[in-house]
């Protein structure tokens, strides 16, 4: 038995995200999930904003979601877009007034009576972190009302979490780092995400 002393390893910080993008983690087609000519191709698209309300412009996201059956596919490949795979999700760097546009699919729901969702990610300069947030989508009020993330947050920051459906069919879904429409940002403690 030996008697040494536990040794204990501590975390080292995080290293400031972004603006390094360029090199390595666009790729092309990265927010195409599907084809523009696909039968239910959605554009998801918005702006990005800092806490005083201007754009970030140097800031990457990248969506997880369910197929429009509401599979959540487990397909290899997520970086190669052969055009016929749907692999659920994407990558884009926002553009120089940071905004962003995927071509998607209206995620179905899981299960019965969930409320669909795509899982967003967001690296920005200024995060140590990247960080998660979801995209409702608004139609299905039944469900929205049910669920569990949903209802465990003031009603007044819900929305900061609803996609609004544009006139084409498209979802609006703008982005607010800080300050008074934050979106609501989720930790998942056991994995030091924040």
């Amino acid at each position: 038995m030996s008697s040494a002393p536990e040794l204990r390893l501590t975390p080292t910080p995080g290293q400031t995200i972004g603006p390094f993008y360029g090199y390595a983690l666009p790729f092309k087609d990265g927010e195409k999930l599907v084809d523009r000519s696909h039968p239910g191709a959605v554009r998801l698209h918005g702006t990005v904003y800092d806490g005083a309300g201007a754009p970030v412009p140097d800031s990457l996201l990248e969506i997880w979601q369910a197929d429009e059956h509401g599979t959540v596919v487990s397909e290899p490949g997520s970086l190669l877009r052969d055009g016929y795979t749907f692999t659920g999700w994407g990558r884009q760097a926002v553009d120089n007034v940071g905004y962003f546009s995927f071509t998607t699919v209206n995620p179905g729901a899981t299960e019965p009576g969930k409320a669909p969702f795509i899982q967003l990610v967001v690296c920005a300069r200024g995060l140590l972190n990247r960080l998660f947030t979801r995209i409702y989508l608004p139609e299905d009020e039944a469900a929205l009302a049910a669920d569990p993330l949903l209802a465990s947050l003031p009603p007044e920051r819900r929305s900061s979490l609803i996609a609004t459906r544009e006139a084409d069919g498209s979802l609006r879904f703008d982005v607010h780092l800080q300050g008074e429409r934050e979106t609501v940002f989720l930790s998942f403690p056991r994995n030091g995400e924040a």
